[in-house]
């Protein structure tokens, strides 16, 4: 079979998840894909024109090198190539240049945080998924000796005499309702989620008001909202308990004296998990608590790990629960001074399924 060639190759660049930039002999830039935009978080039509150090102001050797594989017309790469990109964020690539035969440059930016961050969330959905099929498991173990127990306290109940021994066959049946509540708390939603048109900011609006008529004087919730974002397809019921339970969880971080802030975003061309999206919701919940340990933060997605006396460890596994079944993902980090739990919700529909 004859090999095509593509009607239109510019097609290919902006669907590329490599970041492409073209310049002329002057390092000007003729041309930069979506990825490239998003990398440097500026749109082409302002940059059109303008050399290419702007874009990543310091960067000096990388410049240098870019000369050289133009003066000399050979391939330049180089590893791991730091670059400070606007309010001090920084990020790691792989740059290749490559001359053309017009005498323009091809530059190409591989970055190498986003790999990692790829890998962190497959970590994440595949001990999501690892986690709650053992406690199905162990759970199914747990329900049948708690009911045998159970039944057999309400038989002996009927059975005894002394009204006053009925006090220990309560104590029998009311633990092993406990357990039985935090048996099905572990296992979480156990159906499809009923996804249709949901406003995040509604959602978040409500946990709000919950978490606020529960919350200690001196406490304050910050909202820093995004209006432009438009309505996502989820279950709002789901998403109202899983953001519950991460505010909830800041709450009781900074121990009721501190901030929590609600931020809402959009973000363009986002994987999550395998999926990759043209536009998706960022949602974040920030507190200025006193941090999670290091040790921890690997592991606060499983059940019954908690830093507190009196949690059960089942808040963030069950948000992360909810949050899976309709198409998203939370991540985590922190610092001493600030905590930040994102969620990650699709807007549209994925590439992988034609977007």
């Amino acid at each position: 079979m004859p090999i095509q060639k593509l009607s239109n190759p510019t097609r290919l660049l902006e669907h590329m998840s490599t970041a492409v930039c073209c310049l002329d002999s002057e390092l000007r830039i003729q041309y930069m894909n979506p990825a490239a935009e998003i990398l440097f978080g500026v749109s082409a039509r302002q940059l059109l024109g303008q050399p290419f150090p702007v874009l990543a102001p310091g960067a000096e050797e990388l410049e240098a090198g870019i000369r050289d594989a133009l003066a000399n017309e050979s391939a330049y790469t180089e590893r791991e190539r730091q670059l400070v990109l606007g309010a001090n964020q920084t990020v790691t690539v792989d740059c290749s240049v490559t001359p053309l035969p017009d005498g323009d440059l091809l530059i190409e930016l591989v970055q190498l945080d986003r790999h990692l961050r790829i890998s962190r969330e497959h970590n994440l959905l595949a001990q999501n998924r690892v986690v709650r099929e053992l406690i199905r498991g162990l759970a199914h173990e747990v329900k049948n000796p708690l009911g045998g127990l159970r039944g057999a306290a309400q038989l002996l109940e009927r059975e005894l005499a002394d009204q006053d021994l009925t006090e220990y066959t309560q104590i029998i049946i009311g633990e092993a309702d406990r357990l039985q509540t935090l048996v099905d708390n572990m296992l979480g939603p156990n159906r499809r989620p009923n996804r249709r048109e949901t406003n995040i900011h509604e959602v978040l609006e409500r946990v709000r008001q919950l978490v606020e008529a529960e919350a200690p004087e001196g406490f304050r919730i910050v909202r820093d909202y995004d209006p432009s974002i438009p309505p996502l397809m989820a279950e709002p019921d789901q998403l109202i308990q899983a953001c519950l339970n991460i505010v909830r969880n800041a709450l009781q971080a900074v121990g009721g004296e501190g901030n929590i802030t609600l931020r809402t975003r959009t973000q363009r061309r986002f994987t999550i998990g395998d999926t990759s999206y043209k536009l998706v919701a960022r949602i974040e919940v920030i507190d200025n608590g006193p941090g999670i340990d290091t040790e921890l933060q690997e592991q606060i997605f499983y059940p019954m790990v908690t830093t507190r006396a009196e949690g059960s460890g089942l808040g963030l596994p069950i948000a992360q629960t909810l949050v899976n079944q309709n198409g998203g993902l939370i991540e985590c980090s922190s610092e001493p001074g600030e905590t930040v739990f994102t969620i990650w919700l699709p807007l549209e529909e994925s590439n992988a399924r034609g977007a």
